[in-house]
C-alpha cells in the first residue's frame, strides 16, 4: 500500500507542528520520488537531497518542480543526460531555519573568577539563549545525521555544556568587577552570543540571542557584602556607638528603679566623658622661644579597648564606655575584645579586667505582680 500510495502522491512538503523538532525526513517508500512532483518548501525552512548517503541538492524556500534541469547535482551523479521520467531514489531532509527561543542553560558548578577587590569568588549564573541553522548541510553531516527526526533535546546539552565552557573564560576576561556584573550582563551577553557563533559555525549553527538573567554569589560571599554596606550606611563607628548610648539613656529614664539607675549612671558617664573631651579647647602651640612650664604629671593613662560586633572592629573605648555598652546590650560577656599586649581576641568573660564590669550592672527587675 505505501508503495501504490507513493506513486499517487506528488507533493513533497512538510508542517511542523512539534514546535521542537530541527530535522525531519520526509517519508516516501524505498525513497522513491517521481520524476515531475512538487517540492514546497516554506519559509523558515531549507529541504536537503541526500543521495546515497551524499548531499546531493539544497532547495531555499519556494516551490520546485522535480525535473533534471532543477537536480543540477543529483543530475550529474546519475548521470541523466536527457529526460528521465522514472522515480528516483533519494533521501528528502526538511531542516527548520526559524529561532529557537525556549532553551534553557545554567551553571551546575560555580565558576571561579578573579576579582579585583574581592579575590577569587565562586560565581553561578543562569538564563535563556537562541539557536538557529545557518547551513543545514553542515548540521546534517556533523550532528543529524541520518536521524528521521532530530529535536533541539538532542543538541541542547551539548550547547549548554559548551556556553559553560566559554562563560568562565568571558567573566575572567570581562575585567568588569563583581559588583558592576548586573549593569554589564547585556554586554557579556552580547559577546557571548558572538563567539559561540563563531564555535558552532562548522556545524551549521548560529546563537543570534544569549541572555544571561542572573549572576548568583556564594551565601558567604554575599554576607560579606551586606556586611560592608551597613558599614557603608552606618558611617563612623564611633558616633554610631555614642548614638547608641544616647538611646540607652533615654531608656534608661522610661525604666524607673535600680536597673535604670544603674544604666543611666554607667552610660551617662561614658556618654559624658566623650562629650567633655570633644568640648575641651584646643590650647594653641606654644611659641618656639617660651620657655617650658613647670613639670607636671601626665593624667594616668586610660586603658583603651576594641569589641567585635557583627563582624566589625569597634572602638577604642574606655572602660566607662564599656560599662555603657553592657548596659545598652552591645556588649555581651560573649563578644570578643582586645586591647594592646593581649595576644588576640578573647570573650568578654575571659578577660578579668572587663568581665568585673558586668557585675557593676545590676540585673533587669524581675516580672512584677
Amino acid at each position: 500500500m505505501d508503495r501504490i500510495r507513493g506513486e499517487f502522491i506528488d507533493i513533497v512538503e512538510w508542517t511542523d507542528d512539534s514546535r521542537d523538532t530541527i530535522v525531519w525526513r520526509f517519508p516516501r517508500y524505498e525513497n522513491e520520488i517521481k520524476m515531475g512532483a512538487k517540492l514546497v518548501v516554506r519559509e523558515s525552512q531549507t529541504a536537503v537531497f541526500v543521495n546515497e548517503g551524499q548531499i546531493a541538492d539544497v532547495f531555499t524556500p519556494g516551490t520546485y518542480t522535480l525535473e533534471t534541469q532543477n537536480l543540477p547535482v543529483l543530475s550529474t551523479l546519475k548521470g541523466w543526460k536527457y529526460g528521465f521520467h522514472s522515480p528516483f531514489k533519494a533521501e528528502v531532509y526538511f531542516v527548520t531555519t526559524r529561532q529557537f527561543t525556549d532553551l534553557k542553560w545554567g551553571t551546575q558548578n560555580p565558576v571561579i573568577v578573579r576579582d579585583p577587590e574581592f579575590g577569587m569568588v565562586r560565581l553561578r549564573a543562569f538564563g535563556a539563549f537562541a539557536a538557529r541553522v545557518v547551513d543545514a548541510a553542515a548540521l546534517l553531516r556533523e550532528l543529524a545525521g541520518t536521524d528521521p527526526q532530530f529535536r533541539t533535546e538532542e543538541v541542547q546539552e551539548y550547547l549548554r555544556q559548551l556556553i559553560v565552557g566559554r562563560l568562565a573564560t568571558a567573566l575572567a576576561t570581562a575585567g568588569v568587577p563583581m559588583l558592576d556584573l548586573a549593569t554589564r550582563q547585556d554586554g557579556l551577553g552580547a559577546r557571548l552570543a558572538g563567539a559561540l557563533t563563531e564555535e558552532l559555525a562548522p556545524v551549521g549553527i548560529s546563537v543570534p540571542k544569549f541572555i544571561i538573567e542572573n549572576i548568583s554569589l556564594p551565601p558567604e560571599v554575599e554576607a560579606a557584602v551586606d556586611a560592608r554596606s551597613r558599614m557603608g550606611i552606618v558611617g563612623n563607628l564611633d558616633q554610631y556607638t555614642q548614638l547608641q548610648a544616647a538611646d540607652a539613656i533615654g531608656d534608661a529614664a522610661r525604666n524607673p528603679g535600680a536597673a535604670g539607675e544603674g544604666v543611666g549612671l554607667g552610660v551617662g558617664m561614658a556618654l559624658g566623658r566623650r562629650m567633655a573631651e570633644g568640648l575641651t579647647p584646643q590650647q594653641p602651640p606654644a611659641a618656639a622661644a617660651a620657655p617650658a612650664p613647670a613639670a607636671t604629671p601626665p593624667p594616668l593613662p586610660q586603658q583603651q579597648w576594641f569589641i567585635g560586633v557583627g563582624g566589625a572592629q569597634q572602638g577604642p573605648y574606655d572602660s566607662a564606655a564599656l560599662t555603657g555598652l553592657i548596659s545598652a546590650g552591645t556588649l555581651s560577656r560573649t563578644t570578643l575584645v582586645w586591647q594592646n599586649g593581649m595576644s588576640g581576641w578573647l570573650p568578654a568573660e575571659q578577660v578579668p579586667e572587663v568581665e568585673r564590669l558586668f557585675g557593676s550592672v545590676p540585673p533587669p527587675l524581675p516580672p512584677q505582680a
